[in-house]
């Protein structure tokens, strides 16, 4: 008695499930690319908006992924294309059309600094992941400020302006500057805090849902003094960082 021959693999069908993680990363992706159209259409607030939803995005699509035991190499390197776009590419231009047009060429070559730092280190965030020891997982820290983080930070003299906390449209060159320093904070080694390392005392809990309820408020309120405040934490976790890596650079 003969076997029966076995189906190709691609006639199979695949459980929907498997494609929802795909199916989140590909709308934060479009998220991304609407952004840029906001930017060039000068809704700056609009184009911020669709960043902040890409990067719920990036943060929900490796959750379902693992939940739903779905990862894939392809997911992986379509969740890298994705975030280099929203990350790298539509950042760049927000700011670029924004404040930086004023220095016209010149702004252009610092949107570029931080479009190819982005993807330098989208790129070693792959390899990493690939190696044996998995450092960035096992230790609960990455190397360097991730492409989220570092986008978040980039934006920061877009989000005093939007504030009306600082008038950052009239020293382009000063957010040139602080685009190419967040760049180099990307592609540094400098070892900084993964929300996995984060840990809330007991005692405080109250108090963190309690703030994060404010938190939500003031989004409906004030949501550009929200960001510049949560960017200014961020600043302050990356100076810790920097002072413990002290001995590393100095000794």
């Amino acid at each position: 008695m003969t076997t029966p021959p076995r189906r190709p693999i691609h006639s199979e069908k695949v459980p929907f499930l498997l494609l929802v993680p795909n199916m989140v990363t590909l709308a934060g992706m479009c998220l991304g690319l609407t952004s840029i159209r906001f930017s060039m259409d000068h809704h700056y607030a609009g184009a911020v908006t669709l960043i902040l939803l890409a990067s719920v995005m990036d943060g929900l699509d490796g959750l379902l992924a693992r939940r739903l035991n779905a990862t894939s190499k392809m997911g992986s390197e379509l969740d890298s294309l994705s975030d280099f776009l929203c990350f790298g590419v539509a950042p760049g231009v927000l700011l670029y059309k924004s404040i930086l047009d004023q220095l016209g060429t010149f702004g252009w070559v610092f949107v570029l600094i931080f479009a190819a730092a982005t993807c330098l280190r989208l790129a070693r965030f792959n390899v990493m992941k690939g190696q044996a020891d998995e450092d960035e997982k096992s230790h609960n820290y990455f190397v360097g400020v991730p492409a989220p983080g570092g986008a978040y930070l980039a934006m920061l003299p877009l989000f005093l302006w939007l504030g009306d906390v600082v008038d950052t449209h009239s020293v382009p060159t000063l957010v040139a500057l602080w685009m190419a320093f967040t760049a180099l904070l990307m592609i540094s080694t400098l070892k900084t805090l993964s929300p996995k390392a984060l840990r809330v005392p007991r005692p405080l809990i109250v108090l963190f849902m309690f703030a994060v309820v404010v938190g939500i408020g003031v989004i409906f309120t004030r949501p550009f003094m929200l960001l510049v405040a949560v960017d200014s934490i961020y600043v302050v976790l990356l100076a810790k960082c920097v002072w413990d890596a002290r001995g590393r650079f100095f000794s």
